[in-house]
């Protein structure tokens, strides 16, 4: 006779025990979306463009101005699609649907209904993408894997339902990040998400073109707090000037806000923050009466206030904090938002490399100021920056292109190569103050385009020991220097 251990008998079967290994089955996917099937089938991921597929994926033919994903059913399947949603009948597994732009809304929202998951907000004028990441990276590590967040910067009406879309059924914590250009937008966006956190990491001008100012900015940006769930919690800068506009804003909707800053005011709050023995920041914070101490990789402040969100949020929905410092310290930065590449260099100092400091993605007056600030504080032979103009920044745009003047002089630059018609205000700042003696040492160019920039950087090479920063709006198309550069990276 064969002997069974009664624990092994008696082990509890919990919901997720029957909740199906697949993403979503065709009978789900009809249910949510008002579809029809045309088979069974099951599908392990969702995808919008043909190109990206993978074996399994479910592609939605989504409709747009200038194009129509039903031309790419081929690729998709071709690629190893499982099934389409669509809005006209095709030999392939699918689902009809009467729009599928519609549809993926209705999955996204099925999603969110069905994960038993603490879902977390972010927003902000910068910061966003990578305290969601850091975010993830802490409750993914903390549950052992069974965290989700939005991939890329999928932040807007098509980006956050697809990435609700995506969240699998047995999902602990789900970290989804949304942006706005215009009022009304994160409304919208905020109640697809329904978090029970809701995060403004800043505010700055970003597509202050689209606003009077940053005052309505703040008001944009808080449309995040009414979409939370009853008794939510909000987390805002406490350090920001808006502060106490953004605090009455989710205190009309929030259970409980929190303010996270340098701020004695600040209920989440630095106590100490000094450079780590290799590289970032040691961060003592009082977490509401609990003191922890924690690393921070990425170097630089706005980090600093950054992590502070980050474990504000991490303790509201019953996180692990010490994996959370863990994944703090641990934390690389992104491409295109802080990523830091060595890349071989002859002459200068002799070492053979430089640093490359990849902020190509997007810019911002706030961000380029804390960004080139902190260039100033790395060691370096020189610093160099190639400066993207900022856009969407309306009728102040030549005043804030002329204000990074400041910042550059004070960060003690000694090359600035200026990409862009907006950035001559810029140029014609530093010119103003070439008889200035701190100014006179920061050699200028003014480019029309990234292969110009590209050309200055051949004709004056970055040198060993060199440190050089890369950022603007990703409209500038800096991407293309930055992979070029890399492609000699050690």
């Amino acid at each position: 006779m064969t002997f069974q251990h009664p624990a092994l008998l008696d082990w509890p079967v919990t919901d997720e025990d029957v909740r199906p290994l697949a993403l979503w089955t065709s009978a789900e996917i009809a249910e949510a979306t008002g579809g029809a099937a045309s088979c069974d089938f099951q599908v392990s991921g969702i995808e919008i463009d043909s190109r990206e597929v993978r074996e399994g994926d479910l592609f939605f033919a989504l409709k747009g101005e200038n194009s129509d994903g039903h031309r790419f059913l081929a690729g998709a399947f071709g690629n190893g699609a499982q099934a389409a949603i669509v809005d006209r009948k095709i030999e392939q597994p699918h689902v009809l649907v009467g729009d599928t732009f519609e549809a993926l809304q209705a999955l996204g929202c099925a999603a969110r209904a069905r994960a038993a998951a603490h879902v977390i907000g972010v927003t902000g004028s910068a910061g966003k993408t990578g305290v969601k990441e850091a975010l993830f990276a802490a409750l993914d590590r903390g549950s052992r894997g069974r965290a989700h967040r939005s991939l890329k910067s999928y932040n807007n009406h098509v980006g956050v339902p697809l990435s609700l879309a995506r969240m699998p059924s047995r999902t602990k914590f789900g970290v989804f990040e949304m942006g706005m250009n215009h009022p009304g937008e994160l409304a919208e966006l905020t109640r697809l998400v329904r978090p029970h956190v809701a995060i403004v990491t800043t505010i700055a001008p970003a597509h202050i073109g689209f606003f009077s100012g940053e005052e309505e900015i703040a008001d944009a940006k808080g449309e995040i707090f009414e979409g939370l769930e009853p008794g939510g919690t909000a987390i805002v800068p406490a350090d920001s000037p808006h502060f106490e506009r953004l605090r009455a804003k989710a205190a009309r909707h929030a259970g409980r806000v929190i303010g996270f800053g340098l701020s004695r005011t600040a209920d989440v709050r630095v106590l100490d923050a000094v450079p780590a023995p290799g590289g970032g920041t040691l961060v003592t914070a009082d977490l509401g009466g609990q003191r922890v101490c924690y690393t921070v990789a990425q170097e630089g402040a706005h980090w600093v206030a950054n992590s502070l969100a980050v474990m504000a949020a991490v303790q509201a929905v019953g996180g692990d904090l010490g994996a959370a410092g863990l994944a703090l310290a641990e934390m690389e930065g992104l491409a295109g938002r802080g990523a830091r590449h060595t890349v071989e260099a002859e002459g200068g100092d002799g070492s053979g490399t430089a640093l490359l400091i990849d902020e190509s993605y997007n810019a911002n007056p706030a961000s380029m100021r804390a960004t080139i600030l902190q260039l100033g504080a790395t060691p370096a032979r020189r610093r160099i920056v190639v400066l993207g103009a900022m856009k969407e920044l309306g009728a102040q745009e030549e005043r804030y292109h002329a204000g990074l003047a400041e910042p550059l002089i004070e960060a003690g630059i000694d090359r600035a190569i200026l990409v862009g018609d907006e950035m001559a205000a810029l140029a014609g700042a530093l010119g103003k103050r070439a008889g200035d003696s701190l100014a006179a040492a920061i050699e200028v160019d003014h480019v029309e385009s990234t292969a110009k920039a590209a050309e200055c950087l051949a004709e004056k090479p970055i040198a060993g020991g060199d440190a050089v920063l890369v950022k603007g709006s990703n409209s500038v198309g800096l991407g293309a220097l930055v992979r070029a550069l890399t492609a000699r990276e050690r």
